[in-house]
């Protein structure tokens, strides 16, 4: 075999593991040296946070599966079933179960899945449904939440049934429409007027409280204006129910555990400190005269004219004679229309009755009529049942209310139609947060400005609401008010009531002084929401009642005579839009009834406004009762322990940073002041007088309840003075009257912190 001598000789294969030198006497390898990158395997599953199991007992879960379970979604569960369930929930959900609502967003999860796959009314633990409903829902647990995962279909159980655009949407009965699997809080406004909302009486739904089941529940028949009689009765009877439960909630009502029982010691004022209390039916006084007891009942008329107790079982004549308040005569008002507590003997009136038992029909007996049983409650002392806490009530754990960690409250219930504190109230709070951030663009809007008794047939009327506008009108953009909330009387005299009244056109063109005050001031037309809130002397309520007090709640005041000034914020919007001053929340004005609520991010902050001269009919209507004897020697060495409790349970927002002052050197406005805000709180009612007294629509009688206690309420009274006070975690405001009598032309307003809750009482002369 010949070799050609033409072709080069192969060439040799480099070595494998060349090495190379910084010599140029050293040439390159022939072949490239392949570099190799290392890349990190993907994880199959990213990393969950842990959860600490606990072992959950069925019956701990069963409440709440009957809540969501059967209550919401109309199943029942099986005893094996609810053993699956608790097991789940305690192994994934950890301790933060019922905390954090998790255990409840997995019912519920649960539910929706169920009736998907399954259709049946019973959840069972025999076949591989349920089993693998929660083999679905394992794969999509993650630090107790359910989050969505590759393997679940958002288009599944696991899919939202309303939109996030709103917290409006809502369900029927535990406000789970803002509920979403996962928080998506990035794209939501952070203007703090876009999560205003204004909630009218006639719109609040409508709810009454089942004392079987314990929850509130949708009244199903649609409201009337003319409804049957049981109504009428159903009113009162909702009132003393929810204060019944509110006691029973109580400490000092709760019969004591052996946890809390008190040691036995000879002191006897440390056993008075832990006395728990028990409300008696009335029924029950029967055959037991000269027993002491404690009732709860309403206070009324008799046809004779003196005063009945009367509660769910039936009623006794009171007997005030020997009467005192626990909290001092001036500390509250006690009227006809309250239900109080009253603490006496029962006392059998044994000549009332004959041989054969029947009555002797002496003039002022009452016995045995209408429900009423004989003899006579004497009453030693007579006190509002004290009011509840917001934060009780919704269940809110709070490092400074112990309260509401103890009780479960209405946490799931949405008593505004804007979700339930359970399902939206933390998701809020920290929109809310996001909002009032020192970077964020609307930190400084923050105020919400409040005027009473804005008369606009009065030309100092509107000079003081043009001086007060001006004031805000020179602020940036990012410092303006969020709200302008102005109260009637609009008119100083009823309208369209006859007379020298005034008719339509001139009711008209009070508003239509009022729009060419407001166009001034195009700015604050853009950048706030202006509300208005009527009274006694506006139409139409004012047509047949010519000023005096109209049944509640009562609607708005017609749109035909407010268009001039819906066309001022038509006209400010435009030229904002012109001058690119854009904004994403337009300025607009909303005309709304009396009283009416006001919810700033969702169940977070609720501030009522009620428009009504209420001190004046307490001082017309109010009890009296005489002052101890120890009074009049004691007069100059007030009770310290009184004198404490008073001062703990108010707190008085002066304007001065003074300390507050001593209980025998309080002003009498001061007193009057907590007297009125003590006795509507402790009520829990905007109006706890007869409906003789003040007419109420009976079937939007739940709008005017006070339950639980809102954030902030508005109570624009002109009879009484101007304050910003807080008791029991509700903060009471009354901006007066707008044009401050006796004072000259001195305005006077109140301007509201949405940030700290507290108002602070503003005067400026014009």
């Amino acid at each position: 075999m010949e070799i050609d001598s033409n072709i080069p000789p192969p060439t040799p294969a480099p070595p494998k593991d060349p090495i190379l030198s910084s010599s140029p006497a050293f040439a390159t390898p022939v072949a490239p040296i392949q570099r190799t990158t290392t890349r990190s395997l993907p994880l199959a599953n990213p990393p969950r946070p842990t959860v600490l199991p606990i072992l959950l007992p069925p019956p701990i879960l069963r409440p709440h599966a009957v809540r969501v379970l059967t209550k919401k979604h109309g199943l029942n569960v099986q005893t094996s079933a609810l053993q699956a369930l608790a097991t789940f929930i305690g192994r994934h959900c950890g301790t933060g179960w019922r905390e954090e609502g998790l255990g409840e967003q997995v019912l519920e999860e649960v539910a929706r899945m169920w009736k998907k796959s399954s259709g049946d009314v019973i959840v069972k633990d025999e076949g591989d449904s349920l089993k693998g409903i929660l083999k679905s829902l394992e794969a999509c647990m993650s630090g107790g939440k359910v989050v969505q995962r590759g393997g679940l279909s958002r288009q599944g159980s696991l899919q939202t049934e309303t939109s996030r655009a709103g917290i409006g949407d809502r369900q029927e009965s535990f406000g789970m429409s803002s509920l979403g699997v996962e928080d998506e809080e990035q794209d939501e406004s952070r203007d703090p007027r876009a999560w205003l909302k204004v909630i009218g009486a006639f719109e609040q739904p409508r709810l009454a409280y089942n004392t079987t089941k314990k929850h509130f529940e949708h009244t199903q028949t649609p409201p009337s204006l003319f409804p049957p009689p049981s109504h009428k009765t159903e009113l009162f009877r909702q009132r003393y129910n929810l204060i019944h439960a509110r006691l029973l909630r109580n400490e000092s009502f709760q019969p004591p555990t052996l946890e809390n029982q008190p040691r036995h010691k000879l002191s006897r004022s440390d056993s008075s400190l832990t006395q728990n209390y028990t409300i008696t039916p009335i029924a029950n006084l029967l055959g037991r005269s000269g027993t002491s007891h404690l009732l709860l009942g309403l206070i009324t008329r008799a046809p004779t004219g003196g005063l009945l107790l009367t509660d769910l079982s039936g009623g006794i004549n009171l007997n005030l004679q020997h009467t005192q308040p626990t909290v001092g005569v001036d500390g509250a008002w006690f009227c006809p229309g309250m239900i109080v507590l009253v603490d006496g003997v029962y006392e059998e009136d044994a000549q009332a009755y004959g041989a054969t038992g029947t009555t002797s029909g002496a003039l002022g007996d009452i016995g045995g009529v209408g429900g009423t049983i004989g003899g006579r409650f004497v009453a030693f002392s007579i006190a509002h049942p004290p009011a509840e806490r917001r934060n009780a009530t919704l269940g809110i754990t709070d490092s400074t209310d112990s309260a509401a960690a103890t009780h479960g409250g209405f946490g799931w219930m949405d008593f505004l139609g804007v979700g339930s504190e359970r399902a939206v109230g933390t998701r809020m709070r920290r929109v809310q947060q996001r909002c009032f951030d020192m970077d964020a663009p609307h930190s400084g809007n923050k105020k919400v400005v409040v005027l009473g008794e804005v008369e606009l047939d009065v030309p100092r009327s509107l000079q003081a609401l043009r001086k007060i506008l001006s004031s805000y009108a020179d602020l940036e953009p990012s410092e303006m008010p969020i709200s302008f909330i102005l109260t009637g009387n609009f008119v100083k005299y009823a309208a369209l009531a006859g007379g020298s009244s005034g008719g339509s056109i001139e009711y008209k063109e009070c508003f239509d002084a009022l729009a060419s005050v407001l166009g001034d001031f195009p700015q604050l037309l853009r950048h706030a929401t202006f509300v208005f809130v009527p009274g006694d002397n506006d139409p139409w309520a004012s047509a047949f009642s010519a000023g005096a007090a109209t049944p509640l709640p009562r609607q708005s005041i017609p749109g035909l005579f407010t268009s001039r000034v819906r066309r001022a914020f038509a006209e400010a919007n435009r030229e904002g839009e012109k001058s690119k001053d854009r904004i994403k929340v337009e300025g607009q004005a909303i005309w709304t009834s009396n009283p009416t609520r006001v919810s700033m991010f969702g169940p977070n902050e609720e501030i009522v406004i009620f428009r009504d001269d209420i001190s004046g009919r307490f001082r017309r209507t109010g009890l009296r009762f005489g002052a101890k004897e120890e009074e009049h020697d004691n007069s100059a060495q007030p009770d310290e322990g009184q004198a404490a409790q008073i001062e703990d349970a108010m707190e008085v927002e002066q304007l001065s940073e003074a300390p507050l002052p001593v209980v025998d050197t309080l002003s009498p406005s001061v007193i009057s002041t907590r007297k009125l805000v003590r006795t509507i709180l402790d009520q829990s009612h905007l109006s706890p007088f007869p409906l003789s007294i003040r007419p109420v629509l009976w079937d939007y009688a739940s709008s005017l309840s006070l339950y639980p206690l809102p954030s902030t309420l508005i109570l624009a009274d002109p009879e009484a003075p101007a304050f910003a006070l807080t008791y029991e975690g509700c903060h009471v405001m009354n901006p007066g009257r707008l044009v401050r009598e006796g004072r000259g032309k001195t305005a006077g307003w109140v301007e509201y912190d949405v940030t700290t809750r507290k108002g602070d009482v503003k005067e400026i002369a014009f």
